[in-house]
């Protein structure tokens, strides 16, 4: 991979002015104006898991940059139960899943629907539920909406994908099929992966999980397992035409790239429509990566992360031949679940940034990318203290954010 050029880094101190409010009301976490984008230091200041050294400049602890548009986080509601996917309606309201498997539209005032009903049963322990969703392009006319989830079966949980009609009265979900699963089924309930979006050409887009154990770890290498992959299929649950493997013996034909972990992060940049995707190392090692059709992302062979008790993965190297370093990674964690590039309608300043909602790490990580290279990073609303599970970009311009204990969010300018 070809060698970057480090960004400039300075001894300022990145600051964020942020206030404090109950539940329900404003928070401002407005910057100043008197900032530069060049001159403030790494965000991250803990130290590292390990020794392990990036294979080039700026791949990770990029100098810091900090938002000179005065903006804000609002808390719409704190109402909705274990959120986990936001997806924007054509009328502008938000589209969003709850864990326990129903979902609930919200208008852009924090007004939440009853229940919508009708789904497939969920799997809703450990990292399971019900994941990502998004609407047909189409949905105007035909009211389909696509989700993920984890589906129980006598031979274990998997992650399916599933397709329904909502309701004229918004009530439910009709004749819910599974369209697709990502076999094998295992008797575990983590790393789902879980998210969906739709590519250009109106295909699926879905990321799934290696499973989390060490038996089914090494599933993230084959390609004749869904585990561990971005998959690419149609909207009838087939795999799409001209994926990377199609036609090959023992390759499945869904898969567009592998050897991933788990990845709750998936987004187009609308600059270049390319496929970006975020996904959880072990103890450190979380990755940004741009996604190319067929490529290796090198899970478990290769990671900047070390395993929970504190040993090596695998032989512990971190780069090897033929498999794709990450264009970025954190250690420690960011814990990346949901994540959208920006189109910079409200604040330009933001325009094709991408942001990453933070579990552990507690904040919304925005990313500066030019040429396909991380160049600055800033904390979003980490005085919030609160496990941020997905971010959309509304129709009205403004950023919209869920979090595990039930809020809603509104980031936009003050």
């Amino acid at each position: 991979m070809k060698t970057y050029i480090q960004a400039l880094l300075a001894g300022a101190t990145l600051t964020l002015a942020a206030c404090g409010s109950p539940s329900g009301q404003s928070r401002n976490n407005g910057t100043d104006s008197t900032a530069t984008d060049s001159a403030i230091a790494p965000v991250e200041t803990k130290a590292a898991n390990s020794d392990y050294k990036p294979a080039f400049a700026g791949q990770t602890r990029i100098a810091g940059v900090k938002t000179k548009t005065p903006y804000e986080g609002t808390v719409l509601t704190d109402k909705l139960d274990a959120p986990w996917g936001i997806t924007n309606l054509p009328d502008g309201r938000l589209l969003i899943t709850e864990k326990k498997g129903v979902m609930r539209i919200a208008t852009t005032a924090g007004q939440l629907s009853a229940p919508i009903t009708g789904l497939p049963k969920v799997n809703d322990a450990g990292q399971g539920g019900l994941l990502g969703v998004r609407v047909d392009p189409d949905f105007a006319n035909n009211r389909i909406v696509y989700w993920v989830f984890s589906e129980p079966l006598p031979e274990g949980n998997l992650t399916a994908v599933g397709k329904g009609k909502l309701s004229a009265d918004e009530k439910s979900i009709e004749g819910a099929t599974v369209i697709y699963r990502a076999t094998p089924a295992y008797k575990g309930t983590l790393h789902y992966g879980g998210r969906i979006v739709f590519d250009k050409d109106g295909n699926l887009v879905i990321s799934t999980g290696e499973r989390s154990d060490l038996e089914t770890r090494p599933q993230a290498q084959h390609l004749n397992s869904a585990l561990g992959k971005v998959l690419r299929i149609t909207k009838d649950g087939k795999p799409a035409a001209g994926n990377p493997f199609e036609g090959q013996k023992d390759k499945r034909p869904e898969i567009y790239s592998y050897g991933h972990r788990n990845v709750q992060s998936l987004a187009f940049n609308p600059a270049t429509g390319d496929l970006w995707e975020a996904e959880f190392g072990p103890r450190g090692g979380d990755e940004l990566n741009h996604i190319v059709a067929g490529k290796n992302y090198g899970w478990p062979t290769i990671t900047y992360g070390i395993e929970y008790k504190g040993d090596k993965v695998g032989e512990g190297i971190q780069q090897k031949e033929g498999l794709e370093q990450p264009v970025y990674y954190w250690d420690p964690v960011l814990s990346p679940s949901g994540m959208t590039f920006y189109s910079g309608k409200n604040i330009p300043e933001w325009k094709n940034n991408l942001f990453i909602g933070g579990l552990s790490s507690i904040h919304i990580a925005r990313l500066v990318i030019e040429n396909n290279k991380v160049v600055g990073e800033e904390m979003l609303l980490e005085k919030e203290e609160q496990r941020f599970r997905d971010v959309v970009e509304g129709l009205d311009g403004n950023l919209y954010a869920v979090t595990d204990n039930g809020r809603l969010y509104s980031i936009h300018k003050k």
